[in-house]
Formats: structure tokens, C-alpha cells, sequence
């Protein structure tokens, strides 16, 4: 069963708005897509602006590969119906910085700060997201897992 907020915004992390674009519904909980659509629908779907470094990151590193290339890719998922970008600010940047009991991934960082700062619940399938969200005050989370 998910848990998390039905009522209030989902924060996708970045392997999941991936995925969502790519529609790779098999790879999360099949319960996560209706919330998913809800959310887009009312306009309670977001993506933080570090995803998509992250993705461009990862591209090229080749530890993923997006069809055509990461730049088109990015490109078409800016324009995707239904989500909401937020912008890195220097409250992100500097409490990301201030997480105790969190690992050391910067986007994993920023992610979860942006969340507690927008009051969103971050959705994720990431094991050391999901282990640190309970020593992590402040923040919730949307388990995405099979």
C-alpha cells in the first residue's frame, strides 16, 4: 500500500519523473499512477529545476539513455501537461546543506529540501531516500517501490 499525501503536492524524484515521461509503469507500485494523474491533473505535480541536471548528469555519463538525446528529451519534458518546475533558490541550496542524518548525493539533497520547504511529499523508489526519510524531520515521502 502507498502511503503519503493524496491531497497535497507530490514532488517527483528524478527516476520517477523519468520514468513517468517514458511511461515505465512497471518499474514502480502499480497504485502510483492514478495519484500521479490526479496530481498533474489538479495541478499538484512537481519536478525541481535539479532534475533536470541530474538527468543531463546522468545522460552524460551514460548511466542513462534517453531517445533521442538527453537535450530533446529535456526539451519535451519541460512541456509535459500537468507538471510544475520549481526553481533552485539559495534556501534549497543552503539547507540541502544542512541535513543531519542524510547521505551525501547533492540532487538527493536538494530534492528533499525542496520538498520540506514547499511542504510537498517527495515520491521516490531511491532505498537511501526512503531509509534516511525517517530520521529526517520535516519531511515526508511517497514510497514508489514494487
Amino acid at each position: 500500500m502507498l502511503a503519503g499525501s493524496d491531497k497535497g503536492g507530490l514532488l517527483l524524484d528524478t527516476h520517477i519523473w523519468v520514468w513517468l515521461l517514458d511511461d515505465r509503469q512497471e518499474l514502480t507500485n502499480p497504485k502510483l499512477w492514478p495519484q500521479l494523474d490526479r496530481a498533474a491533473t489538479e495541478g499538484r505535480l512537481f519536478v525541481s529545476d535539479i532534475s533536470f541536471w541530474e538527468v543531463a548528469l546522468k545522460s552524460a555519463k551514460r548511466q542513462i539513455t534517453l531517445a533521442p538525446d538527453a537535450a530533446l528529451w529535456l526539451t519535451r519534458a519541460e512541456r509535459a501537461p500537468g507538471i510544475t518546475y520549481l526553481p533552485l533558490d539559495r534556501a534549497i541550496l543552503i539547507g540541502s546543506t544542512r541535513l543531519e542524518n542524510f547521505h551525501a548525493d547533492p540532487a538527493d539533497r536538494v530534492l528533499v529540501t525542496t520538498a520540506r520547504l514547499h511542504g510537498l511529499t517527495l515520491v521516490t523508489a531511491d532505498a537511501a531516500i526512503l531509509a534516511c526519510a525517517g530520521v529526517t524531520p520535516g519531511f515526508s515521502v511517497l514510497d514508489a517501490r514494487r
